[in-house]
């Protein structure tokens, strides 16, 4: 197994869910630090939502293990960000055995 060229910069997020008062929710993002990764494209599809196309492209990312439980361990419904594009973590699994790097299948929409 060769090791992934880990040569973008991405910022792992994690929701936050705050009352606003009257029953409900919002919800912001608070970066938890930033992770060297490899980004591969996957599948890509487009789809009408509200009247309006949608472009949803899959994206393989890899980046380095880390233990069960750290705020650096990437975990579904979390995302990534570079600048203005965000990728939303979908499932993350060990790459091989010797668990040293992380695969997260994650998908980045925007309206067309």
């Amino acid at each position: 197994m060769t090791a992934p060229r880990l040569n973008r910069a991405l910022v792992l997020e994690a929701p936050i869910f705050a009352s606003d008062g009257a029953g409900g929710f919002s919800e912001t993002w608070a970066a938890l630090g930033t992770l060297w990764a490899q980004v591969a494209p996957r599948s890509g599809r487009e789809t009408a939502t509200g009247g309006v196309a949608v472009s949803r492209m899959g994206y393989k990312i890899t980046v380095r293990a880390a233990p069960e439980g750290s705020a650096a361990r990437p975990a579904p419904q979390q995302r990534f960000r570079i600048g203005v594009r965000v990728f939303n973590i979908e499932a993350v699994t060990e790459q091989d055995t010797d668990a040293r790097y992380l695969i997260c299948f994650a998908h980045e929409e925007f309206a067309t």
